[in-house]
C-alpha cells in the first residue's frame, strides 16, 4: 500500500512540474542507444563465447584433432 503512496506522489509531482523549455538535440540520443547496442552486443557475444566453448571441445574430441600448444607450430 505504501509503494502505491509513493508511485501516485510522484505521478502527480511529475504532472505538477513546469515545462523546462530545453532542447536535448538527436546526439544525446544517438549515443544512449549506440552504447545501449554495444552492451547489448558485447553481452551476446560473451554468453555465444562461454555456451561455444564446450561444442568445440567435443568437436575436437570427436573429430580426434589434437589441441595445439602456445608456440607450436602447425606442421605440414
Amino acid at each position: 500500500m505504501r509503494h502505491r503512496h509513493l508511485a501516485l506522489l510522484l505521478l502527480v509531482l511529475s504532472l505538477a512540474a513546469p515545462s523546462a523549455h530545453a532542447y536535448i538535440g538527436p546526439g544525446a540520443g544517438l549515443g544512449l542507444v549506440g552504447s545501449l547496442l554495444g552492451w547489448l552486443l558485447g553481452i551476446v557475444l560473451v554468453a555465444f563465447a562461454i555456451l561455444a566453448w564446450p561444442l568445440r571441445m567435443l568437436w575436437r574430441r570427436v573429430r580426434g584433432t589434437p589441441r595445439k600448444r602456445d608456440g607450436e607450430l602447425p606442421q605440414g
